[in-house]
């Protein structure tokens, strides 16, 4: 939380939450009691992600997907010991063998079955006094593999799958306890790698299990806690495969033991699980967990989400896609940290998981702790719900962290109306909460209005950040601006000075960044977004600079109107792009408008009457909506300018820019003046302006003029177009920041020089002449009849004073 307060991050901060709050923990407890009235909770022995290294079952969002994995890879054949009776007729006498590919040979100690396809073809074919079945269309791949020069003849062929089920076979390395295992059918069966028959091991694969259990199979997985095996793995000779590491020299060990059942070795590169938070390989290991039925309230969740605004879009169907994927979710780890899961068990291991039992453990956290239920001693009874006879221990088993995290919705009455995460959340924190929440909560809909979710931050190379690779860019080094070099400065005195901006520097990068994407980070970004911050508080500074109370009071002119609706429509752009949550085009907009319409068009218009005329204008009016737009960006910029805002604002009762929204009118009704012609002739209007600065450019590039008042302007126009320049051609000068204006007079003077510009009716032409009077030595224009003498405005301001 330090963090997020020193970036400038706003929040209730007094009243904030963590996951290990004593209260958190009970209304999580809570939400777990609800789910088990439901009968949502259950216990069962099934394959599950185990981490050896890490000691615990995982959920899938807890994996990363290493797509480089190499994995000992082997065909091995089993020997069949009977055929359905269909078949006995058409095999010729020999040993009939099922050839397997499997590319976790550890895992064949506990294999309980063999599967074809229904519709598959299998071939019979000899091999010395072998007979091998193989799927038909993977013959031509395998027999050079398998056989190598070893000739290799065609038995039979145009076996289909469904006259295999029901053959039966051994397990050779179940020595002595081996008996006869079937041959079953599985949809997930095809030819188009491996030998179309699969390996099963319903202890160690989730869909063998789903397919041998229906069948009555039992699951067995001979691998303890650290990933080694047990005495049970070969029954024949316990020591041979005891205690080593299934994921290290485990299959080699295997398939030593097998031999000659052995018939190819190969090395096999493909998608593997790896630990998240280790980084280490996982193994899929039969245990008992604890599971939450997801099935169950998988259609509820899914019509939950129909009202939820997505961002980006497509976060909806990745969302969806893993909620349906799923019917149970593990949610029991080993780990010696967290929230245990409030079971108790009897001397023969059989849990106890009531509305009660759990009522009664969370009575007693409550009262006690959540430490506690660790430290207590064993035997003490206070733990039992009353009436429950016998003796009972408190299970070990803590919850998952994302069901922790996916509780978080009980800290609230109201639905948020945002979650926000990284990509990744849609398999965590983004389902979790969804499914507890529509498990427990008894409210309707989904616990967020809103699911934004953002990419991951690259360096300027493009490269994923690493601890590794020591590419990892933190936040203080935006904040204190070490990642820019020094600006060094013209005095000698004065060393090089910091580039340091605060958090206004942090928040203005992620403002600028499409989120929805990986984001690249580095010096160039960066120095992007300096000159950005730096040009905000030089805008800001001007404007302070030029607010006067008499400029309240001063006309409105019609290049005020102009700057007004160039305003209200830039923080029209920006409240909608706020409010869509793409910041990044709420900014290019106030990017656009301080170069464009403010800063190079009205500021640059309004210097003359500001130092020279009446000091009106619509400054004040810009000031408050430029703090309006940058408050939720910069916060600590405004704050900076509204400080030093003038004495004499400060005296009136202000609502601070932090606590007013971008649609909270800033223009008073007394100063606003309707104009409908304004919207439809302002894009004419900088069409000229644009004009008569390229035509100035050219003159200036040849050393003719310097300032811009030093030209005047003529002005061709079709007659379409007169109307719109005639409405404004009080204030043409003051508008192009040039010395006189004319319509469709003569093109005069010494120099001209011209462009065309488009206008109702066809195209313009602007005219940059040499002025026809005099320079005004105050103001500069060259409006005065007699040089060296002041304008007629400029006498009149002077005689006043």
């Amino acid at each position: 939380m330090k963090g997020f307060r020193e970036w400038g991050v706003m929040a209730d901060w007094d009243k904030a939450w963590t996951t290990m709050d004593k209260g958190f923990e009970i209304k999580q407890l809570g939400v777990f009691q609800e789910m088990v009235k439901k009968g949502l909770i259950f216990r069962r022995y099934k394959p599950v992600y185990w981490s050896p290294s890490s000691r615990t079952a995982l959920a899938e969002a807890e994996l990363e997907y290493k797509d480089d994995h190499v994995s000992m890879a082997a065909y091995v054949k089993f020997p069949i010991t009977s055929v359905p009776e269909g078949l006995k007729g058409k095999l010729p006498d020999g040993q009939l063998y099922a050839v397997v590919w499997t590319t976790t040979p550890w895992t064949l100690p506990a294999n309980r079955a063999i599967a074809v396809h229904h519709d598959l073809e299998y071939s019979v074919v000899e091999s010395g006094s072998d007979l091998l079945l193989i799927a038909s269309t993977r013959l031509p791949q395998l027999t050079g593999m398998l056989f190598g020069e070893t000739e290799v003849g065609l038995v039979l062929d145009s076996l289909r799958g469904s006259d295999l089920v029901g053959a039966q076979y051994v397990n050779v390395l179940r020595g002595k306890e081996s008996v006869p295992q079937p041959v079953v059918h599985a949809d997930y069966v095809s030819a188009e790698s491996g030998s179309g028959l699969v390996h099963m091991a319903p202890g160690h694969g989730m869909e063998d299990y789903d397919v041998c259990t229906p069948l009555g199979i039992k699951a067995d997985a001979p691998v303890n806690d650290l990933g080694c095996f047990t005495s049970s793995a070969l029954p024949d000779d316990p020591q041979a495969l005891e205690g080593k590491s299934v994921l290290d020299d485990g299959s080699s060990e295997v398939l030593k033991i097998l031999g000659d059942k052995v018939l190819a070795v190969h090395r096999y590169k493909h998608k593997y699980p790896y630990d998240w938070r280790t980084k280490l390989p996982v193994i899929l290991r039969a245990t008992e967990q604890w599971f939450a039925d997801v099935g169950s309230v998988k259609d509820h969740a899914l019509s939950s989400l129909e009202e939820v605004r997505f961002i980006p879009e497509g976060g909806r169907a990745r969302l969806e896609s893993f909620v349906k994927g799923r019917s149970e979710w593990c949610i029991s780890r080993q780990r010696a940290w967290g929230v245990p899961i409030p079971a108790l068990y009897n001397e023969d291991g059989v849990a106890v998981l009531t509305d009660e039992s759990v009522a009664h453990i969370i009575s007693i956290i409550n009262e006690r702790g959540i430490d506690a239920w660790w430290t207590d001693s064993q035997d003490d009874r206070a733990w039992v719900v009353p009436g429950l006879e016998g003796q009972y221990r408190r299970g070990t088993d803590t919850m998952d962290v994302w069901f922790d995290s996916g509780t978080s919705w009980t800290q609230s009455d109201q639905r948020a109306d945002v979650y926000l995460e990284g990509t990744d959340q849609h398999r965590g924190w983004f389902q979790s909460s969804l499914l507890t929440y529509v498990s427990a909560s008894g409210r309707e809909g989904a616990p967020f209005k809103t699911c934004i979710t953002h990419g991951f931050t690259l360096d300027q190379n493009g490269k994923k950040m690493s601890k590794s690779i020591g590419n990892i860019i933190a936040p203080r080094q935006i904040v204190d601006g070490s990642l820019l070099p020094p600006v060094k400065t013209k005095k000698k005195t004065s060393g090089p000075i910091s580039q340091a901006l605060g958090p206004d520097a942090l928040r203005l990068w992620v403002a600028t960044s499409d989120y929805t994407r990986d984001l690249i980070i580095g010096q160039p970004v960066l120095q992007f977004n300096h000159t950005a911050l730096l040009k905000y508080r030089m805008t800001l500074k001007m404007l302070l600079g030029s607010m006067h109370p008499s400029a309240r009071t001063a006309p409105i002119t019609k290049l005020d109107q102009i700057a007004l609706a160039q305003l209200q429509t830039v923080m029209a752009e920006v409240a909608s792009s706020y409010d869509n949550f793409e910041f990044y085009k709420g900014i290019n907009a106030i990017n656009k408008w301080i170069n464009s319409d403010l800063s190079a068009f009205y500021l640059e218009a309004m210097k003359d009457r500001l130092y020279c005329g009446d000091g009106g204008g619509v400054v004040e009016e810009i000031f408050h909506g430029v703090l309006r737009m940058l408050t939720p960006i910069t916060p600590i910029l405004v704050q900076e300018a509204w400080d030093h805002r003038p004495e004499w604002m400060k005296a009136e009762p202000q609502i601070h820019p932090f606590h007013r929204t971008l649609d909270d009118p800033i223009i008073s009704p007394n100063r606003t003046v309707r104009d409908d012609n304004l919207l439809t002739d302002l894009p004419w209007l900088l069409n000229a302006n644009t004009a008569i600065k390229t035509a100035q450019e050219e003159a200036r590039g040849k050393k003719i003029i310097g300032s811009s008042l030093e030209s005047s302007v003529v002005l061709q126009l079709p007659s379409q177009a007169l109307g719109v320049f005639e409405r404004y051609a009080d204030e043409l000068e003051t508008i192009f920041v040039v010395s006189s204006v004319k319509s469709d007079g003569e093109v005069e003077g010494a120099w001209k020089y011209c462009c065309d510009f488009g206008v109702p009716g066809g195209k313009g032409t602007a005219w940059v002449v040499p002025p026809e009077e005099h320079k005004c030595p105050r103001c500069w224009r060259y409006v005065a009849p007699v040089e060296d003498e002041l304008c007629r405005r400029c006498e009149e301001v002077v005689s006043v004073s």
